[in-house]
């Protein structure tokens, strides 16, 4: 009999060998093309979404992705992540992984359509019942794909990722387009939806040249399950986390401002998919690569905490600053509303760019309870704080409630769990010190510009390039580092 799943991995400082340096930076820079052909491509499509579908019909989906997000968290449970970690022969894996997938899959699918109307009920949505229940197929879907995503990004193999979601992109795209041209409202983003995951998998399993069939052995199973369980009871608590605002919004405020609510959440989360999601693509199998080296492990998450902020802070204060302009220039008057949220979520959405990698350093140590934990502390500090905020000042109070947490209860959780790796908040400050100077400086610039100028498009363009190019102006003396970093990806 096989033994249980392990957390061994290679030798101390395996991340500076020639090869896995070259397998990252290749994985790294294929995942960040994607990510931001990814971003582009569905910011001109919500446009055009926006123009198509009314704020209710919006609402009705943000309804049904609510349960279907909070639900896939946990529909492998968790266990494809040690495909990913260990340093096993995949084989030995893969059938019991497989198996649990596709098993906790079908049967969570199940659950939703059976669940749709209470669900939809209880969001004071009831026309969401049918759409939750055909977007639940994306359950299966997840289940069935779990092994050949996990060994996609095993491998670093970002360029089969992106063929993949390129693929699901241009299908899932012409299917809504034509649904919502048609009238379909809410359904034809569920059923764009669903076209997408199919696409995906399908261009997955043909880029994965070994197929594993369903398998089960008990010891294997109790080991997959004793490290995935706890990953997957916080991956519930992230969804709850990040979706408990849309049952609030909806359930206290309606479906209308959480049509407003949900446009400006997709807007402030651009930051996030577009640049921390190349970083993640590999950080979990590079951090694992390193864990057993304390120095090079926690030098090398302040180092791609640095990267990521030199990025995702000028990005965000864009968003934020400039969040009432860009909302009327480019979704139209109508929208103006989902400006009052944009600001603060975006805020949130720079945190979580931070609090995501810690998540994954996390997750590489094995700290799995650890993460559980924080997750669980969040929602909990979270639920009474989004209801008092959406009664004092509506999808506004939600969006500061929602900052307000994180930095008071999940930074320094996150902090008390580095510090057995010897992170500590100063040196995760001094990373941080000179992007959020610039990002400070961005502000009161785009905030003068804001105040001199009237017209909408001209204060979008020109609060835009000068707050960009002050920020450029502070962060110039990190320039050696960055291109240093590049340098060595590519090597």
């Amino acid at each position: 009999m096989a033994r249980p799943v392990t957390a061994d991995v290679g030798p101390p400082g395996a991340v500076e060998r020639p090869e896995l340096r070259r397998r990252v930076g290749s994985a790294i820079r294929w995942s960040a093309v994607n990510s931001l052909v990814q971003r582009f491509g569905q910011v001109g499509v919500g446009v055009l979404l926006a123009r198509l579908i009314a704020p209710e019909q919006f609402g009705v989906f943000a309804v049904a992705l609510v349960v279907l997000n909070i639900v896939m968290s946990v529909s492998e449970m968790g266990v494809s992540v040690a495909l990913v970690r260990t340093e096993r022969p995949v084989g030995e894996l893969a059938p019991t992984v497989t198996t649990l997938s596709i098993a906790s899959g079908a049967l969570l699918a199940l659950l939703c359509v059976v669940g749709a109307p209470w669900f939809a009920r209880a969001m004071d949505t009831p026309q969401a019942t049918g759409v939750i229940q055909l977007m639940a197929l994306s359950l299966v879907v997840a289940g069935a794909s779990a092994v050949p995503g996990a060994l996609l990004q095993r491998e670093f193999r970002q360029d089969h990722k992106f063929a993949a979601d390129t693929s699901a992109f241009v299908v899932g795209t012409a299917v809504v387009v034509v649904l919502a041209l048609l009238g379909f409202g809410a359904w034809s983003l569920a059923w764009s939806r669903i076209a997408t995951n199919l696409v995906a998998a399908a261009v997955m399993f043909a880029y994965t040249p070994k197929r594993y069939r369903p398998g089960f052995d008990a010891a294997e199973a109790r080991g997959l399950l004793a490290f995935g369980l706890p990953l997957a009871g916080a991956s519930l608590l992230v969804f709850g986390v990040l979706n408990v605002d849309y049952i609030v919004v909806g359930g206290i405020l309606g479906t209308v401002p959480l049509g407003f609510y949900l446009l400006a959440f997709n807007l402030a989360n651009w930051p996030v998919g577009a640049f921390s999601q190349p970083v993640r693509s590999v950080s979990l199998a590079a951090f694992s690569q390193v864990r057993d080296d304390p120095e090079l492990f926690s030098r090398t998450f302040a180092r791609a905490l640095r990267l990521l902020a030199l990025v995702t802070v000028p990005a965000c204060v864009l968003l934020a600053a400039l969040a009432d302009p860009l909302v009327r220039t480019v979704y139209g008057e109508r929208w103006a509303p989902a400006a009052q949220a944009l600001a603060l979520l975006v805020l949130l959405g720079a945190l979580r760019v931070a609090l995501e990698l810690g998540y994954d350093y996390l997750a590489s140590a094995g700290r799995s309870r650890a993460i559980l934990v924080i997750h669980l502390v969040w929602l909990v500090a979270l639920v009474p704080l989004l209801a008092l905020g959406a009664h004092l000042d509506g999808i506004r109070g939600v969006a500061l409630a929602q900052s307000v947490v994180v930095l008071a209860v999940v930074v320094p959780a996150y902090l008390v769990a580095f510090r057995p790796y010897g992170l500590r908040a100063r040196a995760l400050g001094a990373a941080l010190a000179r992007p959020v100077l610039g990002g400070v400086v961005m502000v009161l610039v785009a905030s003068g510009v804001q105040w001199l100028v009237d017209d909408a498009l001209v204060r979008l363009l020109v609060g835009g390039a000068a707050s960009s190019l002050a920020y450029a102006a502070v962060v110039f003396p990190l320039r050696h580092e960055v291109l240093g970093l590049v340098r060595r990806s590519g090597a």
